[in-house]
């Protein structure tokens, strides 16, 4: 089997099923790009499809009349524009956009810092979104390979941005939490909501039978695999600790041991989140597309859904230079607001009286995740289950090999104390975690039964970290 033969990229059909400017440019005979809009040339009263210029000018997510203008300084601003609507365009939620700037302007001024938080955890919602969106356009011209390593470095690149800021103000619990909390949102939140909306909207066959949605087996088997060995290199680290503290008096020494261990760690789920690419997209890629899933799916007992398919291409919206400079500049702004939302955690931790661990835990992680999350349950809905699951177990393979090491590292450049020592709760709540999924998703199947068992765990574990005093779990943070 080629790679052709697999079907369309996991990004192009995330692309297509999730896009608010979907509309298929410049077919059956419509328009070319070079129609014009200003100057140049007469306008027809239609463009592609019978939608008006008017239309194509301020909603066709694929072409603006003008970028093919000889004129220069018109072809600057078409083109200019066009980058900016497809932009807009590309994500619901980005009606948030509005937040941005009274988020940086409330932290320019120093307002309340409750008000600070709140504003900035609104617009970093839909910048998440755009980084997402600008990381497809760029991954769709470079192949799977580059591709894919691209996504990995921008897909959770809110959580590493706030992590990292944090990480400089010395928030290790805040740090931490974000990390072990992006994780269970991913396992159990959104793969939990996929669960329970693609379950209700396929429940039953055209003969009023109940039946279950499928996916690849290879992904879950996979996945959970990795996850054991993220959770067993949280847990080694804190049980090292724990045997140190009976043996070893002096504080120091331990310290520099756990710090030792984890730093070594960090480097070898490093080499391995490595290794796990190069599996899924050079040599084993046919074992995670749509018809490792299909094939799957005629060995199970039981009725099952019947996948969907797609067979149109999507057109990139920008050029991949373009979509660089919108990631660019969606990255500076994140960094922005990041930085104000954690300067006012202290602040929300002493008026609110919520945990480092709550907000690190539950509240970064939806910020980060919400498009994600968004876009998850659609192609749940869907049935094209095996999208869904890339999203939620993708992301959480990328935090727990990739970003929670790099994080270890970067404080080590950075002479920060970083380690993979977690708090002791939140470690316990993370393995119990996988061993509900791992048990979930193993049989390559699934149902809303199942989905709201993996959110009712989200949730106790959510209210039992809310309930949690303000500095309760924080003094074990550190593991010192």
């Amino acid at each position: 089997m080629t790679r052709d033969e697999v079907g369309p990229s996991f990004h192009e059909q995330v692309r297509r099923t999730f896009s608010v400017g979907g509309s298929k440019h410049n077919q059956n005979g419509g328009t070319s790009e070079t129609s014009p809009l200003l100057g140049n040339g007469a306008t027809n009263g239609t463009q592609g499809h019978g939608h008006s210029e008017t239309w194509q000018f301020f909603f066709d997510t694929h072409h603006t009349p003008g970028q093919e203008s000889s004129n220069v300084a018109v072809k600057v601003l078409a083109n200019t524009w066009h980058i900016t609507k497809a932009t807009l365009l590309s994500n619901y939620v980005n009606v948030l956009l509005v937040f941005v700037p009274i988020g940086i302007v409330a932290g320019v001024a120093e307002w309340d810092p409750v008000t600070v938080f709140i504003i900035n955890f609104l617009a970093i919602i839909p910048l998440a979104s755009v980084l997402s969106f600008a990381t497809e356009e760029i991954s769709a011209k470079l192949g799977e390979a580059l591709g894919g390593l691209l996504n990995a470095t921008f897909g959770n690149a809110v959580e590493l941005i706030v992590s990292i800021i944090a990480l400089r103000d010395g928030q290790y619990e805040v740090v931490k939490s974000s990390m072990i909390g992006s994780i269970l949102s991913n396992c159990l939140l959104v793969m939990g909501m996929c669960f329970v909306f693609g379950g209700i909207a396929n429940m039953r066959d055209s003969e009023g039978n109940g039946q279950e949605q499928t996916f690849a087996s290879i992904t879950a088997q996979t996945t959970c695999s990795l996850l054991t060995l993220a959770a067993a290199s949280m847990i080694i680290p804190g049980a090292l600790s724990i045997v140190l503290k009976q043996t070893l008096p002096d504080e120091e020494l331990r310290n520099s041991t756990i710090l030792g261990l984890s730093r070594g760690t960090a480097v070898l789920l490093l080499l391995l989140y490595i290794l796990y690419l190069w599996f899924q997209l050079r040599t084993h890629h046919n074992l995670f597309g749509a018809e490792a899933a299909t094939a799957d799916a005629d060995q199970l007992p039981g009725p099952v859904a019947e996948p969907a398919h797609e067979e149109e291409n999507e057109e990139a919206h920008m050029n991949p230079w373009a979509a660089g400079g919108v990631l660019i500049v969606t990255t500076i702004l994140v960094s922005v607001c990041a930085d104000y939302l954690v300067d006012s955690i202290d602040a929300l931790v002493d008026r609110a009286g919520l945990s480092r661990n709550f907000i690190g835990l539950i509240l970064i992680p939806i910020v980060g995740n919400a498009a994600e999350h968004v876009t998850a349950v659609v192609v749940a809905i869907k049935n094209k289950m095996d999208l869904a699951m890339g999203v939620a177990i993708g992301s959480s393979i990328q935090i727990s090999l990739f970003v929670t090491p790099f994080l270890v590292i970067l404080g080590w450049m950075m002479d920060r104390p970083m380690n993979l020592h977690f708090e002791t709760f939140e470690t316990v709540a993370f393995a119990l975690s996988v061993l509900v999924v791992t048990y979930t998703v193993q049989d390559g199947k699934s149902n809303y039964l199942e989905g709201a068992m993996l959110m009712a765990l989200y949730i106790i574990i959510a209210v039992a970290f809310f309930v949690t005093p303000s500095g309760a779990l924080d003094e074990n943070s550190l593991g010192f």
